[in-house]
């Protein structure tokens, strides 16, 4: 009974210093996030219990910042805190010129192919100096 009496506050004062440094500094409430880390630190039982009170933030809204999507779910690609197109306009015009330059790369990699394959068929059909001369490099 004496370890839960000197183990409970450990882990809560742990867990409300991780919660503390963990928290976005415009979301703590009523001092700066760096006055709420000392006082978990200095103050353990107290200042933890004041974290949970009166610092800790309001996770039910959440404001986003101005180039930030608002998703209900967070899958990889909508999650908070990623950049969003502000201008669907210039979004659509990006995107076009990552659509032509792909284009343009599969374009010059099927040439490239074609050119080896030219290439290969020219080596296949050159005869080989060695046979004509018996197959011993040097005489002609």
């Amino acid at each position: 009974m004496r370890v839960v009496l000197y183990l409970a506050p450990l882990v809560l004062a742990l867990y409300c210093l991780i919660d503390a440094i963990g928290s976005r500094d415009d979301e703590v409430r009523n001092l700066s996030k760096v006055w709420w880390i000392v006082l978990v630190l200095f103050f353990p039982f107290v200042g933890s219990i004041a974290w949970l009170v009166a610092g800790r933030p309001q996770r039910a809204a959440r404001r986003h910042g101005p180039y930030e999507r608002s998703a209900g779910a967070y899958p990889e690609y909508d999650r908070p805190g990623r950049f969003a197109a502000a201008d669907p306009a210039a979004d659509e015009a990006f995107l076009k010129k990552v659509r032509e330059r792909a284009e343009e790369q599969r374009r010059r990699a099927r040439e490239q192919k074609a050119r080896e394959q030219q290439e290969g068929a020219r080596q296949e059909q050159r005869p080989d100096p060695e046979a004509e001369s018996g197959g011993e490099p040097g005489r002609a």
